[in-house]
């Protein structure tokens, strides 16, 4: 989504829902551009900024390891693993990634999330293992942990840097 200021903000799963394809195929079109365009804008940081050695896009940038929530969703959004979303209400109406602050520093939790009774917890095993293959690709270490009422989660940190 664009946020404050018209700068785009990757979707975490605690926004709105993102447009529908089929009933707005024009915003969903302007969402897909805008994502790639910050998706190569991340990749072209990478090549700036690693240059100790080895693959410049193997390795999170250290924007990416200050601001991991924002990189994380927005590595899933690009790999087009779908986020959830809240109404207005705050309600959760869209099954998918929700990117949070995770315990410590540095940390991101990834989770699967829906409405109620929608079959989220069903899909979770898979999802997140869709979720961490996208996020090893690109340098994201990402832990599969089963937390309170044996709902499973990600634990995300970066690799470290080389050098």
């Amino acid at each position: 989504m664009t946020g404050a200021g018209g700068a785009f903000e990757a979707a975490t799963g605690d926004g709105p829902p993102l447009p529908d394809p089929t009933a707005d195929p024009a915003g969903a079109g302007r969402r897909a551009a805008e994502v790639r365009v910050a998706y190569e804008g991340l990749l072209q940081i990478r090549r700036l900024t690693n240059t100790a050695g080895g693959d410049p896009g193997a390795v999170p940038a250290p924007w990416e390891r200050n601001q991991p929530v924002r990189a994380v969703a927005l590595a899933l959004e690009a790999a087009g693993v779908p986020p959830s979303a809240l109404d207005a209400g705050g309600r959760r109406v869209r099954t998918g990634y929700r990117v949070g602050p995770g315990e410590r520093p540095g940390q991101v939790r990834v989770e699967w999330l829906g409405p109620p009774g929608g079959g989220a917890a069903q899909e979770e095993d898979t999802a997140l293992a869709e979720c961490a293959r996208a996020l090893e690709r690109l340098g994201w270490e990402a832990l599969l942990y089963r937390g309170p009422r044996r709902r499973r989660h990600l634990e995300v940190e970066p690799i470290p840097a080389p050098g």
